[in-house]
């Protein structure tokens, strides 16, 4: 059942429809793990504009994620490596 949530992030307050609890859950999650990285940032880098700290925000949680990207593509590709070989294994057997 769709939920009305208010998150703050970086100071401003932003009012959402999470559609389950579980995607509430992730709006939080994300909310709390952009608030962590922009103080991080911002001690690090003292004097930089704020839309400096989240666009480095910004690139910094889209590298991850296409990291795991790449990551879950080459474990595709390996299981699709896998399954032919296992074919190929059991069809010589017969």
């Amino acid at each position: 059942m769709a939920q009305k949530i208010s998150l703050k992030i970086v100071g401003h307050t932003y009012n959402l429809t999470a559609a389950t609890e579980d995607q509430e859950q992730l709006y939080r999650l994300a909310a709390e793990a952009i608030n962590n990285r922009f103080a991080a940032y911002t001690k690090s880098h003292p004097g930089r504009t704020p839309m400096d700290m989240l666009s480095m925000v910004a690139l910094s949680e889209t590298v991850i994620r296409l990291g795991l990207q790449k990551d879950i593509d080459a474990l595709k590709k390996g299981e699709s490596q896998l399954e032919t070989d296992l074919e190929n294994y059991l069809r010589d057997i017969q």
